[in-house]
């Protein structure tokens, strides 16, 4: 199945996605959530007809971010093999975990906004695991689908002098408004195979970065399990999984965003996420 939300910001309602139109399944939950997850939602709209509902092309109006108000977005640092070289690190012994603020989401062809005075905003396309049902000290990493419920498209944007130049974590340089688009819509974990999927991201046209998950240095099944280990998993917490080499930081000189560029990104399995820069204004 896919699902997605769409409508005006502060008014997205959810749909299932079928081929071109979008379904509203609103009179059967009232949310893509926490909430509707943990009370079965899922099953009911996955058991439901959906036949007579009311439908739109997908698309045709806003799309909204696929989850509202998740309660957690984890990410994972260096965690491709390609990227770790590019950026001259050393290779984790184990995932690097930070956090992201969760007030960062956005539709997937939302603005993304340049902080005041940054002159350091970079992109990261990455793939989102999506949980399902709640997750604590899994036993083993083949377990972890069960917990999982789909996968979508982020943007990790990130302000490198705020993550890398003030010191401390890297969540103050990853929380600012408009920070993670995503989207456009979430596929569920029976219908796609997470584990080789060609994801890439242009900005103006320009490749940028065009890679597969199969290089990702900690798998799918292994990071929900060691965050399994130290947190609890909720329903609609986002878990970011790295990105791929190619970043902005990365090239020589720098290919840092500036106002009017359009980043394009896409996975393959999933679709494609749009978005324009824009200036902040008080």
């Amino acid at each position: 199945m896919k699902i997605a939300r769409v409508g005006a910001v502060g008014s997205e309602r959810p749909v299932v996605v079928q081929g071109d139109d979008a379904i509203f399944v609103d009179s059967i939950i009232q949310d893509w959530s926490r909430e509707t997850l943990e009370n079965g939602g899922f099953a009911r709209v996955q058991s439901s007809d959906l036949s007579s509902l009311p439908r739109v092309s997908f698309g045709q109006g806003r799309i909204g971010a696929p989850l509202t108000r998740p309660t957690k977005l984890i990410c994972v640092g260096l965690n491709y093999v390609g990227h770790i070289r590019e950026t001259n690190a050393k290779t984790p012994d184990e995932p690097v975990i930070f956090m992201k603020a969760p007030d960062s989401f956005i539709g997937p062809n939302d603005d993304v906004v340049i902080p005041p005075n940054s002159t350091a905003t970079d992109y990261e396309v990455e793939l989102a695991v999506v949980i399902g049902k709640r997750a604590l000290y899994l036993n083993d990493p083949s377990n972890s689908p069960d917990y999982i419920l789909g996968y979508s498209i982020s943007q990790d944007i990130s302000e490198r002098h705020w993550q890398l130049d003030r010191s401390g974590q890297w969540v103050k340089g990853k929380s600012f408004p408009n920070f993670n688009p995503m989207g456009p819509l979430i596929v569920t974990g029976d219908e796609i195979n997470p584990n080789d999927l060609r994801l890439w991201c242009n900005v103006d046209g320009e490749a940028r970065q065009d890679s597969r998950t199969s290089d990702l240095l900690f798998g799918i099944t292994h990071i929900v399990w060691y965050l399994s280990q130290f947190m609890e998993l909720f329903p609609g917490d986002v878990i970011n999984t790295g990105t791929p080499q190619g970043v902005g930081m990365a090239f020589n000189p720098t290919k840092y965003l500036s106002v009017g560029q359009v980043i394009h990104s896409g996975i393959e399995g999933i679709g494609e996420i749009k978005s324009t820069v824009i200036d902040y204004s008080a």
